[in-house]
């Protein structure tokens, strides 16, 4: 473990008996439905840099950095004055490269933030930090999930992954197959869909990216179950939201349409 200087921000937030949190947005450049895809301008800005703002604007994270291996990407990071961390290209997954961004540091918290998801609240960012009490050794890991009540098709689409808790809120499974049973005649109201954000512990996310994958991961090609496989729990933050991500060029005009109707046009 690292040595902390003793005017350090992290000795700061202990004393205030608070986590010290960074949260590490991945961002790549290849994309084979939207290449290029953190830099498409929405409103006048690259999308990454709306991402990076709102996760700045959380009160409970500390540091925001971008994680990358593309010099353009890091060139536009450092051009609207964010913190930028050039990784190795060839990481299995968004968590093994958030990983190798905070190798040198000694957080807490990491927060895993998709790089897609320009309308990301500070307020949900806040809640998912909040959810691991810094005292405490577990839940190893938390994310997010809202009420996925959008018909039987878009419940059966395996990009929209759905997850099943426990009593205490701690996932069960995540699935790309409607879970539970009910869920895919549109009768059950539990059924929740995973918002693919995470908060990890930082001893466990160093754990998290030495394992190997398991065959949950392999079958369902969600990174998460690796977690399940260890024994950790994941605890899920319910929240009331619409996340609204960007998988291709069209979806940017309902994103910029969103932002116009909000007044966040500038």
């Amino acid at each position: 473990m690292s040595a902390v200087k003793a005017n350090s921000p992290k000795v700061a937030s202990k004393k205030m008996n608070k986590a010290y949190c960074i949260a590490v947005i991945p961002a790549r450049y290849q994309s084979t439905r939207f290449p290029g895809k953190p830099l498409a301008h929405i409103l006048g800005k690259p999308m990454i840099q709306w991402v990076y703002e709102n996760a700045a604007a959380a009160s409970a994270i500390d540091e925001v950095s971008v994680a990358t291996d593309d010099q353009r990407i890091a060139d536009a990071v450092e051009a609207f004055g964010g913190k930028v961390v050039l990784t190795h290209a060839d990481h299995p997954s968004g968590s093994d490269r958030v990983a190798e961004a905070v190798q040198d540091q000694d957080p807490d918290l990491v927060l895993n933030i998709q790089g897609d998801e320009p309308l990301i609240s500070p307020e949900a960012l806040n809640q998912l930090a909040q959810t691991l009490p810094p005292d405490g050794i577990t839940p190893e890991m938390a994310t997010l999930a809202v009420p996925l009540s959008r018909g039987q098709e878009e419940t059966e689409n395996p990009n929209n992954v759905k997850v099943v808790v426990d009593g205490n809120n701690n996932g069960l499974y995540f699935s790309r197959a409607p879970i539970p049973y009910k869920c895919s005649d549109g009768t059950d109201a539990g059924c929740l869909w995973h918002w693919g954000i995470y908060a990890y512990r930082g001893w466990y996310l160093r754990r998290f990216v030495s394992l190997r994958k398991g065959q949950l991961e392999s079958c369902e090609k969600l990174e998460q179950l690796r977690a399940l496989e260890d024994g950790a729990r994941i605890r899920v933050l319910k929240v009331d939201a619409e996340p609204l991500d960007v998988n291709v060029p069209e979806d940017i005009a309902r994103v910029e349409q969103v932002l116009s109707e909000k007044g966040d046009a500038q």
